[in-house]
């Protein structure tokens, strides 16, 4: 059975306590509970990437309450920025009211392109390239066996005129390619290179570049989740309130790309630390996912939040997530590794639905904020504690000054250093 999601008082407790009930939890070793407190060594990180000279730490933290697909999970984060693992906490909660989140996900094809130049009659080389596709797909699983005995391997072949381009028209081949658990770029890369040589001796043509593409658009993952009025109200608001303005909220990023960029970047504070928890590929997400938010002719939003008949708020995010539990830093980084065990994901179809659930928690919770107290009310308590710390202030001090900050409506760097002037010792 998987361990429960709740952890109620947890923010309450000492750093050594939450991760003494993690570990307990979810059963973390000695090793990996050292893992996700010290990091990377300085001789991994040289042998992951070159003139190494350090490391670089981000807080790591987990996001309680989430149930998806009927099952609790433990989610871990790496963020920088406040307010997003407690906003995301307290979304999830209010989620499991309404039966938590339910997610899916297509297989996890991505797609290689190679760039073919050169040509002397493009129609016959396409018609070339589809009457010679099985002789190609067998070639291009030869390439990867190991993935191919896993239950991978190419899936299609596609071939896309260009017409309007700088430098006049040529053709696109698109390999379809089923990569498992694996984020897959280094498998495509490899594919689509060990393929371009056959295509050029088919066709006559050159074939210039060949790499994957990061619009994922065949690796989707999706979450939706229903939260009853009666969560929705708190305070002074009733929960019909919160739900129309969370609605009139979301028609903004709808309609506006301005306001959708700022609305689907909400979105990846919530999917982004996930994924650099466990050692997957941040740059190539965001890329495919503002990619897919533009797939219409005009940006807009990732998520969408509709009424349902019962008169609770319903929301629902699609995106590309091309993200693996093998291979990369995945097997490297011992934090990822950890990271992925708290995770209890057994195939990265599991981990991508799990990065969807977190990214339409934090959607809701950056709506919810906006459409009623607004965004800085909880933002700037957390950022008070913050300036607490960058003021000089240690131990209950940080607490004492922020609340000071908080009280006084003045979140500064100096004024803090006023009031730890002012203020006792440690």
């Amino acid at each position: 059975m998987a361990p429960s999601s709740r952890l109620p008082g947890f923010y309450q407790k000492s750093v050594v306590d939450r991760a003494q009930l993690l570990a307990e939890r979810v059963g973390l070793n000695v090793d990996e509970q050292a893992a996700l407190q010290a990091g990377l060594s300085l001789d991994q990180a040289d042998h992951m990437i070159e003139n190494v000279i350090g490391t670089f730490a981000l807080p790591l933290a987990i996001a309680a309450n989430f149930t998806v697909n009927s099952r609790d999970v433990l989610v871990p984060m790496v963020i920088e920025e406040p307010s997003v693992v407690a906003s995301a906490s307290y979304m999830a909660r209010l989620a499991r009211d309404g039966g938590g989140f339910t997610a899916g996900s297509t297989e996890p094809e991505m797609i290689g392109q190679i760039q073919l130049l050169d040509l002397v009659d493009r129609a016959a080389a396409r018609a070339r390239i589809e009457a010679e596709k099985p002789a190609l797909l067998a070639a291009a699983n030869a390439v990867n066996p190991s993935i191919v005995a896993r239950g991978g391997g190419a899936r299609d072949l596609e071939v896309r005129a260009i017409e309007d381009s700088p430098i006049g028209p040529f053709l696109v081949v698109h390999v379809i390619y089923d990569a498992r658990d694996a984020m897959g770029a280094n498998a495509v890369n490899t594919v689509v290179e060990g393929l371009a040589p056959k295509i050029e001796a088919l066709t006559g043509g050159r074939a210039h570049l060949r790499i994957l593409s990061n619009l994922t658009d065949r690796r989707l993952a999706w979450a939706s989740c229903t939260i009853p009025l009666a969560s929705l109200a708190f305070e002074t608001f009733s929960g019909e309130q919160v739900r129309d303005g969370i609605l009139e909220a979301y028609a903004f990023a709808a309609a506006d790309p301005y306001r959708a960029a700022t609305h689907n970047k909400g979105i990846m504070n919530g999917i982004d630390p996930v994924v650099i928890a466990t050692g997957n590929d941040w740059r190539a997400i965001e890329a495919g996912a503002h990619a897919f938010a533009a797939r219409g002719g005009r940006y807009t939003s990732l998520s969408t939040w509709t009424r349902a008949p019962s008169g609770a708020l319903t929301g629902r995010l699609e995106l590309p997530l091309a993200v693996g539990i093998v291979g990369g830093a995945t097997r490297v980084h011992p934090a990822a590794r950890a990271a992925l065990k708290i995770l209890n994901v057994t195939t990265a179809r599991e981990l991508a639905e799990v990065m969807a659930a977190v990214g339409l928690a934090q959607n809701l919770g950056a709506l919810r904020a906006l459409a009623t107290e607004g965004i800085q009310r909880g933002h700037m308590s957390l950022h008070a504690r913050q300036l607490a710390v960058a003021a000089g202030a240690v131990g209950a001090q940080i607490e004492q000054v922020a609340a000071r900050l908080i009280a006084e409506g003045q979140i500064r760097e100096a004024r803090a250093r006023e009031i730890l002037a002012e203020a006792p010792g440690p």
